[in-house]
């Protein structure tokens, strides 16, 4: 039977729960009683125990506590925490009350249950969370699944991002990076305040968050200086070991009317090739005559350290380039562009063929102007099926854009009669008119004979390749293209039988004295007399037999006389250039379709070691000045409008890393 007190006891716990008497609540008081009844059974005989002490109140507040009704942990000092999304603002802990068996008049907080801010219900804490998340999910799943508010992220809160260290400016990282915006700047021929373009800041701080951009101040003061003195001296040591080097000079006018004068130069490597380096360009505030020009010559040779290296210049061809030369010691070579230029603008000033490139200019001014005209010239190319180009004016300094305006009139010929003539351009244009037949017969016997001078002159306007070699066949060549009769095709076909000789025996007087300068610097043993060089051809496989002794009477006689073996032959370095100059003559030509001279020699350059060295002191000189003035075309794209005070230094800088640093 169970005692009146325990029954008090289950009613008063089921009450404070508000257990609704579903099927589960059920289940879980037959269990409790059955295992009350058992106990009293039991336990009839023998003293009351403890209520903290009864195993079955226990195992019914444990079997509850799964019902998510009751908890039986005594360790909660404050608030729950619940980790469930609302729980932790829904159950608060319950109110003081006395304990059972605490001390009289020790007050303190009931540790044992929570308060359920929704329901009021007082939940048994047991010192996890399954019992309040339970009692939320039957009771308040509305609640629980409501989204919670984000917690949004204070923007002053520490990240990883913002604790990431920057990189040192001293570290290896930082400074390839560095190096790469100043061949950003040098190459791209950017201006120095793209450091500070917020574009250019966004673009390095996603490649590299931990990188410190520059400044402006910094790129022009140490950045750009440090990397020109490292490519600098990179162009001084590769300078020094070239026997000898060609140089080119001209001037010109910046934006900004400030004078600078541009200095090339260029050699034949170990591996016969061609380097070109821009050594300087510098402003020019005096006067350009011949003597200024020789000092401001000297002062270059002296600063890059080729005083010693019989270095030969080409220029244009002013009087006053001619007096500099003369003045500086070196040798001179005009420009044969320049030559080409000369006389193509003499033949271009004739009456009948200006008043011609006059009219053709006219008509290719009108259609670039209007737009209505262009705007007819494209729907007539369609229709007669031309190529759709735009018609080219001429520049009166260039004399191939002359040539190239008549030939593209020419080409557009059909498209831009038909144009002219329809009625949309003749109601508002009266002033242009078509060429007549005998203008267009003109204009073609024009384009076929300038030809020859433009096809010379993109020859000669090459780098990669040498062009001295093919001043004086061109020019021949030329000369026989405008006259009726061409002489016979021989080895040198532009000179005559004695001058032809001539020059073979100058090329083997200087491929001599070149041998000689050459066995002086490396110091030969003295007492051999007049430089002997052996031929390999004549030098023994095998070293000659021992002298017998018994015939050693006869060699102390008759030795100085006969030697031991045979005779090794010596020559001269005239006899042995004489030789060379022989086979070389006999060599079969290079063909010019497919050859290369540089090619060539180095295929040959043990067959000729004289003739070899002669090659590489003059292929390395150009025929053109071509490569002083292509610099002008890059620093109209440095000293710009919005660059014009841009100072001297730093153009020269800018200009030099753009042509010398290597991608």
């Amino acid at each position: 039977m169970i005692s009146t007190t325990d029954q008090a006891t289950l009613s008063l716990r089921l009450k404070s729960n508000r257990v609704t008497a579903d099927t589960g609540l059920i289940s879980v008081l037959i269990m409790e009683l059955g295992q009350l009844l058992r106990e009293q059974t039991e336990v009839q005989d023998g003293p009351s125990p403890a209520p903290s002490s009864i195993p079955a109140l226990q195992k019914a507040q444990a079997t509850a506590g799964l019902m998510g009704l009751t908890g039986a942990s005594t360790g909660m000092t404050g608030p729950t925490t619940v980790p469930a999304a609302g729980s932790v603002t829904a159950l608060s802990p319950a109110p003081k009350v006395a304990s059972p068996t605490a001390k009289e008049g020790n007050q303190g907080i009931d540790k044992t249950n929570a308060i359920c801010k929704h329901c009021q219900a007082s939940i048994r804490y047991t010192g996890n969370t399954t019992n309040l998340r339970a009692h939320l999910q039957r009771h308040h799943a509305d609640k629980l699944a409501s989204p919670q508010p984000k917690k949004t992220r204070d923007p002053t809160q520490t990240t990883l991002d913002n604790t990431t260290s920057k990189l040192p400016s001293n570290s290896v990282r930082a400074q390839k990076i560095t190096e790469s915006v100043v061949h950003y700047i040098c190459k791209g021929l950017c201006p120095y305040s793209v450091v500070e373009n917020t574009g250019f800041h966004l673009m390095i701080n996603t490649l590299d968050p931990r990188y410190v951009i520059p400044t402006r101040s910094y790129m022009t003061d140490k950045a750009v200086p440090r990397m020109y003195d490292k490519v600098k001296d990179s162009v001084k040591s590769a300078l020094s070991s070239v026997p000898r080097v060609a140089l080119t000079f001209d001037g010109w006018t910046s934006r900004a009317t400030e004078a600078f004068v541009t200095i090339t130069c260029h050699y034949v490597n170990e591996e016969w090739e061609l380097m070109s380096y821009v050594l300087q360009t510098r402003a020019m505030h005096e006067s350009h005559t011949g003597s200024n020009i020789a000092e401001l010559l000297k002062a270059a040779l002296e600063e890059w350290d080729l005083v010693s290296k019989d270095p030969a210049i080409v220029t244009d061809n002013a009087a006053n380039m001619s007096v500099a030369a003369e003045l500086a010691g070196m040798l001179h070579f005009r420009c044969f562009a320049h030559t080409l230029n000369l006389a193509s603008q003499r033949v271009l000033k004739l009456p009948a063929v200006a008043h011609l490139l006059g009219c053709v200019r006219r008509i290719s001014t009108f259609f670039k102007r209007s737009t209505t005209a262009s705007h007819v010239l494209r729907q007539k190319q369609k229709l007669l099926e031309l190529p759709e180009h735009k018609l080219i004016t001429d520049v009166v300094t260039r004399w191939n854009s002359a040539h190239d305006m008549l030939e593209r009139f020419l080409e557009q010929q059909p498209a831009v009669s038909a144009a002219l003539l329809s009625n949309e351009l003749r109601k508002t244009e009266k002033e242009v008119c078509t060429l007549c037949e005998s203008d267009i017969t003109s204009a073609e016997e024009i384009v076929d004979a300038m030809k020859p001078m433009k096809i010379a002159t993109l020859v000669m306007s090459k780098e990669s390749s040498p062009t001295l070699s093919v001043v004086a066949p061109l020019h021949a060549q030329l000369i026989q293209d405008f006259q009726e009769s061409r002489a016979d095709t021989l080895a040198l076909p532009f000179l005559p039988d004695d001058e032809r000789e001539e020059i073979y025996l100058r090329i083997t007087a200087e491929a001599r004295r070149i041998q000689e300068l050459f066995q002086e610097e490396a110091e030969v043993i003295p007492g051999e007399e007049d430089n002997h060089v052996e031929d390999k051809d004549d030098i023994p496989a095998s070293p000659p037999p021992k002298k017998k002794k018994d015939l050693c009477c006869l060699a102390d006689l008759l030795g100085s006389t006969y030697s031991a073996g045979p005779t090794v032959r010596h020559r001269t370095t005239q006899a042995q250039a004489e030789e060379e100059m022989s086979r070389y003559k006999e060599a079969p030509p290079l063909s010019l379709a497919e050859g290369s001279p540089l090619s060539w020699w180095k295929e040959h350059q043990n067959e000729y070691p004289l003739m070899s060295r002669l090659a590489k002191v003059y292929l390395c000189i150009p025929g053109t000045s071509v490569s002083s003035e292509r610099v002008f075309s890059t620093a109209g794209d440095i000293v710009t409008a919005q660059r014009s005070v841009l100072s001297s230094k730093h153009v020269d800088q800018l200009l030099f890393l753009n042509k010398n640093l290597k991608s």
